[in-house]
């Protein structure tokens, strides 16, 4: 069966007979992996349509197993994010980090979206470009429907409102919990004294659109304490970890 889909290409490997394996993050299919012929080297349509960080239309011949690339035009080069080592370094990781949430053959239109638009600030983004990335892992989490709790206490329930005392965020119970609570709790368990305003970083960047946050920048000890709490939550609920490119942000 001949069908097109657009798609953001996620990661190529080089195969036996000079063909290609193409992971794509497809809009009509989701995550797939998609076999080639086609070259990735001279400045053809196919050619460029095959690298990452690219959105391009993509020609698949699809049977019940596998699918094929028979053809491939580039939509949008985002290739300002490769001439830019910190762009490159930490675009990698966002695509390597949404690779590993996507399921495979699962549409996730959301996701798509927000990808493309984390693309389009990130090669305009002259600063703050971690803080670019933790919003787009927080909203990552409410598409793929983990997002944490942050309302209530996660243990007895009260609101955060008619919570007095710090507040704490716990990974194993899944959001907000209270002073009372945090001090009830077994040592060495995975919760996070609340002093740099986390939480509402966190409420703030689930309900504002990614492209709204262009100008927003976190100083570095807020930065480094989310990117902690966001990559100890995704570990746990998402089963993310282990990510090759984390290594280069």
């Amino acid at each position: 069966m001949l069908t097109d889909t657009e798609g953001i290409v996620l990661r190529q490997t080089k195969t036996s007979y000079n063909r290609r394996m193409i992971l794509l993050f497809s809009k009509k299919y989701g995550k797939i992996s998609a076999g080639t012929s086609l070259g990735d080297k001279g400045r053809s349509k196919s050619s460029l349509a095959l690298r990452p960080f690219t959105f391009g239309r993509y020609e698949l011949f699809a049977n019940a197993n596998s699918y094929n690339i028979n053809s491939a035009e580039v939509l949008r080069s985002y290739f300002g994010i490769g001439e830019d080592v910190d762009k490159y370094m930490n675009g990698a990781y966002v695509l390597e980090f949404t690779e590993k949430v996507l399921e495979e053959g699962v549409p996730q239109p959301g996701i798509f979206n927000l990808l493309l638009d984390f693309f389009d600030l990130l090669e305009n983004r002259e600063k703050g470009i971690g803080t670019l990335v933790l919003a787009y892992q927080t909203k990552l989490f409410k598409l793929a429907g983990v997002f944490p709790e942050l309302d209530r206490c996660t243990v007895c329930g009260k609101k955060r409102s008619e919570c007095e005392g710090d507040a704490y965020f716990g990974i194993e119970s899944g959001g907000f919990i209270c002073g009372e609570c945090a001090q009830k709790s077994k040592p060495n368990s995975l919760i996070y004294k609340d002093a740099f305003g986390i939480i509402d970083i966190l409420k703030y960047f689930a309900a504002v659109p990614l492209k709204k946050l262009e100008n927003i920048a976190l100083n570095e000890t807020t930065g480094k304490e989310l990117q902690h709490w966001i990559r100890e939550y995704a570990a746990y609920y998402l089963d993310v970890s282990n990510i090759k490119s984390e290594k280069l942000i």
